[in-house]
């Protein structure tokens, strides 16, 4: 390959990463604009933790985005309409609903059977790690409050820090551009929906050809060594990335196409996702930081419901990165459902409905009126009125 097919090929993947960032974002966007009133609606309707978690799943499969989520709950929380013990669940729920992004993304490599078993491979292996997380930290935070209590020690050292606006890189690109297609649209969110999927496997199509004509040599040698190297280092490298985009769901989808291609394995990606995990924190604990420099009591939960979130996330990393016996457990599992969804495709989308959207609403639906209580008798719901939502973007 000469310079010049070089410089065309480099090119020709900013082009196509761009369209696939636009894609996601229109994705994202369109399901704000079909299901947003109906998501808010849900975050404020449980007393009852168990359903909380799957609010969390459902409002998040819902509008594409755990930040969105996690930021709405912290906005709640400052505005009274929940109280911590009841917004910590929510926030979980949205750990687990936030993957179905990227496994929606797999779906792009459904013609080539092969392919489609390792990008499935590599979008669930996410999935399967925050189920995993979310069963063993859920049920010790029902019976003991870790969360509540360890959040609560940082919200006393962290009050006072005040807030910060962190520049959205991706955003300063696709904004304009994705805010354009929408008005031509119509704002209507399912024609959204029909050009940004349309779009994905387009862009997804030519991104993993110039990948595979790009990624050879040495600067397959460079991505194994950092992007996708040592552990330590791939988890650095997730957290990073995802703090500058702002989602991790643009985060760990764009590895999806990368295992699918065959570059990585999806070994080799799981401590880049873990990274991601942690990562997408960050834009709730920023406007959970703006909202408690106030003082107030209300702030000061709202602050402590996003460091929740933030521990729980680094518990995960605690629990499955170190050792590699038990890092092998969710990224066997995915890639036993990529191997799977190859002997038969309707695999796929009934995994991805079950999941994110039937299992949720089901448990919402039948248990809804049920109320529980955390640790201690606290009552997970504030039964106050609805108040103003702060929200920001993925």
């Amino acid at each position: 390959m000469n310079a010049k097919e070089l410089v065309i090929r480099l090119l020709g993947l900013l082009v196509v990463l761009f369209l696939f960032f636009v894609s996601l974002e229109l994705m994202g966007e369109s399901f704000k604009l079909i299901g947003r009133g109906f998501a808010e609606n849900l975050l404020r309707t449980t007393a009852n933790p168990f359903v909380g978690l799957f609010i969390g799943i459902l409002a998040t499969s819902l509008v594409q985005s755990s930040s969105t989520v996690t930021s709405m709950t912290v906005g709640i929380v400052a505005g009274g309409g929940l109280t911590v013990a009841g917004a910590i669940p929510i926030v979980l729920g949205a750990n687990v609903g936030t993957s179905v992004t990227n496994t929606i993304v797999s779906l792009g490599h459904i013609a080539r059977k092969d392919e489609f078993g390792r990008a499935m491979g590599a979008a669930t292996v996410h999935d399967f790690f925050n189920l995993l997380a979310v069963a063993l930290l859920f049920p010790l935070e029902l019976m003991t409050g870790f969360l509540t209590k360890s959040s609560q020690g940082l919200t006393t050292a962290l009050s006072n820090v005040g807030g910060a606006e962190m520049l959205n890189f991706l955003d300063v690109f696709t904004a304009p551009v994705v805010n354009v297609l929408i008005l031509l649209m119509l704002n209507n969110g399912v024609i959204v929906l029909v050009v940004g999927i349309l779009l994905l496997f387009l862009s997804l199509r030519f991104l993993v050809k110039l990948l595979r004509s790009l990624v050879l040599g040495r600067s397959e040698r460079l991505i194994n060594q950092f992007l996708f190297g040592p552990a330590p280092i791939a988890l650095a490298f997730g957290i990073l990335v995802t703090i500058m985009v702002q989602s991790s769901s643009i985060t760990t989808s764009i590895t999806v196409p990368l295992v699918g291609a065959g570059i990585v394995t999806v070994a080799q990606i799981f401590p880049f996702v873990l990274g991601a995990n942690v990562g997408t924190t960050v834009t709730a604990l920023l406007a959970a930081l703006v909202l408690s420099g106030s003082g107030e009591a209300a702030g000061h939960a709202a602050l402590q419901v996003a460091l929740a979130h933030l521990i729980f996330n680094c518990c995960g990393v605690l629990i499955f990165l170190p050792v590699q016996r038990i890092r092998h457990v969710p990224v066997r599992m995915a890639e036993w459902l990529g191997t799977l969804v190859v002997r038969n495709r309707a695999y796929a989308f009934g995994y991805i409905t079950l999941i994110f959207f039937v299992l949720p609403l089901i448990v919402i639906l039948l248990t809804r009126n049920i109320d529980t209580s955390f640790y201690g008798g606290e009552e997970t719901i504030s039964r106050q009125p609805a108040i103003e939502e702060t929200t920001t973007k993925h």
